[in-house]
């Protein structure tokens, strides 16, 4: 069976193309080329690829290079090819397995193309529009936050200060007043949008059914994970949001246990709060599991980031049922085909399905370094 694949590496400016071809196992590049990351390279490619094909049917393959990647990927979606991005993580181990050391483009646009000859790939969706928008907006606010807090210890440096021009204390007051200005702006416009769709509207009700969740908790996590689209069980959560446990063991050592952080930084920003309000409010089952934590640790924030992977299972649970939050309800699992997460807090004895599940970069949860936000 005969089987093609282009191998794309993207840059800002251009991106190259590799296209391979496989007969049962032999392989061989029928050419590659590079082209304008515009709209007219776009167009070029599928000429270009028509003509090396003659017909025939292929895939691509291609790396998430931040936003670089996002227009062509939209292209070739609406062209109905079928198109898989790729961690860079993923492609490189991928590559140094090959024992190829070098690093060029036409090196990775060739180990991509050989990625999707030789393995089984998700064929990537985008996501909804209404979701686009509210990550834009989500991550704005959260940008001008950080400005705020900036500007907020300047001025508190300012006016401590020996000397101080006035101008400099005006200004900075200035700044810090315009910022909270567009934040409650974009948070306005936040909410126009999600009341604007009926799912996302229905979603807010349920979800902010817990005490503590608000309007931009909902927002960031629905906006960053697609409405939870992108995943079939708790485990690819938990890995995407960086909340998976590494362990560090060998023979006789027992390093430090720790979770990964190597996922979305915004659900983890966002939930660190939200773990907050829900501990300081005494909501059920989270402040009960904080204070576990907490007596047998001695260590704080270990209580909140068990409550914040806890608090991000209860909103997929919730979503995925469609119901309200209920405090005096564990978690079910009954909307998965297969028992996958426990809840419980970091460092349980409790015993969980042994069957190893894979995070979205097809890794084993726990190798996965990071999960891939479809664009």
């Amino acid at each position: 069976m005969e089987k093609n694949c282009l191998g794309i590496d993207v840059d800002k400016q251009t991106f190259k193309v590799c296209l391979m071809t496989q007969q049962h196992d032999n392989k061989k590049m029928l050419g590659s080329h590079t082209f304008p990351n515009t709209p007219a390279g776009f167009s070029a490619l599928t000429t270009w690829s028509s003509n090396k094909l003659k017909g025939k049917h292929a895939s691509y393959v291609m790396e998430a290079t931040g936003v670089y990647h996002e227009c062509l990927a939209y292209y070739l979606h609406q062209q109905d090819q079928c198109l898989h991005i790729v961690l860079p993580l993923k492609s490189k181990r991928y590559i140094q397995s090959l024992g190829i050391r070098s690093k060029t483009d036409q090196i990775d646009g060739k180990g991509l193309a050989m990625m999707g000859l030789e393995q089984s790939l998700n064929k990537w969706q985008p996501a909804g529009i209404k979701t686009r928008e509210l990550r834009s907006l989500t991550r704005q606010i959260e940008m001008l936050q950080d400005h705020r807090t900036i500007f907020i210890n300047q001025l508190e440096a300012a006016t401590h200060s020996a000397i101080t021009h006035k101008s400099v204390i005006k200004s900075l007051k200035d700044m810090i007043s315009q910022i909270e200005k567009q934040v409650v702006k974009l948070t306005n416009q936040l909410k126009e949008v999600i009341e604007s769709d009926q799912l996302l509207s229905e979603k807010y009700k349920l979800l902010s059914s817990i005490k503590g969740v608000g309007l931009l908790s909902f927002a960031v996590v629905a906006s960053e994970t697609d409405g939870f689209a992108l995943f079939r069980n708790q485990r690819q959560l938990v890995c995407y949001a960086g909340y998976d446990v590494l362990q560090n063991q060998s023979g006789q050592r027992h390093g430090k246990t720790r979770i990964s952080k190597k996922g979305n930084t915004h659900i983890r920003r966002i939930l660190h709060m939200a773990s907050w309000s829900v501990v300081r409010t005494g909501t059920q089952p989270f402040e009960p599991l904080y204070k576990r934590v907490y007596e047998r640790t001695g260590i704080k924030m270990k209580g909140y980031v068990a409550v914040q992977r806890k608090l991000l299972v209860m909103l997929y649970t919730l979503w995925k049922k469609n119901e309200a939050f209920n405090p005096n309800l564990e978690t079910s699992r009954d909307h998965e085909s297969k028992s996958s997460f426990s809840v419980d807090p970091i460092g349980s004895k409790k015993t969980v399905s042994t069957k190893v599940e894979t995070a979205l970069d097809e890794l084993p949860y726990d190798q996965s370094s990071e999960a891939l936000f479809s664009v």
